[in-house]
């Protein structure tokens, strides 16, 4: 489901680009309400979050039998990676659409409110449907992590009108060389780049990344250098353990392979922290910053180890 949400997250990327990038004053931020702004923005946003969740109903839930709404606890599932994908996800559609807001001219508060929710509100629409497939359902644990994404977003902008503490993410695809767990994989996390990125769980790191100026304006901390904390896991070939029953009906037992969770602290740049001009460069660094760059890294992880990474991604 973190793929699809994902995506959108993009298109509201999108959407926000070519609104800032086209001048005139159609496209300038009005002083005062524009109820015509307002009209084509609902509508946009309708149009998107519907033909969206269309095309996720027919084509996601494709293949598995609706039945009665249910629930459905998943907090133990993946060391809880899927709910940082939440969080996450809820953060990211919830600031670039209320980016989008601005726009509209409305009071400040009321464009925090209706942007920041929007995060909310879409997941939550899928958290329904998930809850009539028999496959997933409705989970509580989803909700609260939609909830949190979308909380830190908009207190933020209601306390500092600014967002000093960004949630980032990064991953890197890894490789599994096992026969057996290549072909587990491969059907869970897919086979192509892209989604070995947004679904391989083993692969992904969430990050809080704080920008410590915004803190300390008086101090000679660069504005642009952000100090970042990272989750990722490593290890998991199943939501709550590493054993299943292949495809042929032979039974795998890897519960051998530790699942176990990473932490990271590595320094991060805030890109709309560094100064220009040009609107294109300014929505560059609205895009790039959603992702941690890479940079050295300190790891202490479940096992008790500590490790150095001269380069994290």
């Amino acid at each position: 489901m973190q793929k699809k949400l994902l995506l959108l997250t993009l298109v509201l990327l999108l959407c926000y680009r070519s609104n800032a990038q086209k001048p005139g004053p159609f496209f300038s931020i009005p002083d005062t309400t524009s109820p015509r702004n307002i009209w084509i923005l609902s509508g946009t946003a309708l149009a998107l979050y519907g033909s969206s969740l269309a095309a996720l109903n027919s084509a996601w839930y494709k293949g598995y039998p609706h039945e009665k709404f249910h629930f459905f606890n998943d907090m133990e599932e993946w060391l809880q990676m899927d709910k940082a994908g939440h969080v996450f996800s809820a953060y990211m559609i919830g600031k670039y659409s209320r980016e989008l807001w601005r726009w509209s001219g409305l009071p400040r508060k009321k464009q925090v409110w209706i942007g920041g929710l929007s995060g909310f509100a879409y997941q939550s629409v899928i958290e329904v449907l998930d809850g009539y497939s028999s496959k997933w359902g409705f989970s509580w644990g989803d909700m609260g992590a939609n909830a949190l994404g979308s909380s830190l977003l908009i207190s933020q902008e209601l306390l500092w009108n600014e967002q000093r503490i960004q949630l980032k993410f990064s991953a890197y695809p890894r490789t599994y060389s096992d026969p057996v767990l290549r072909e587990k994989a491969t059907e869970l996390f897919g086979n192509t780049f892209m989604e070995r990125v947004l679904k391989d769980y083993n692969s992904q790191t969430y990050w809080v990344s704080v920008n410590i100026h915004s803190f300390a304006r008086n101090s000679k901390w660069p504005a642009w250098l952000n100090v970042a904390v990272g989750y990722g896991a490593k290890g998991m070939f199943g939501g709550r353990d590493n054993y299943w029953t292949d495809t042929h009906g032979i039974e795998r037992d890897f519960s051998n392979i530790r699942r176990t969770r990473q932490f990271y602290l590595s320094p991060d740049l805030d890109f709309t922290r560094i100064k220009t001009h040009k609107k294109g460069v300014k929505v560059l660094f609205q895009v790039l910053n959603m992702i941690k760059v890479p940079a050295p890294a300190l790891e202490i992880n479940g096992a008790g180890e500590v490790k150095v990474h001269a380069l994290m991604f």
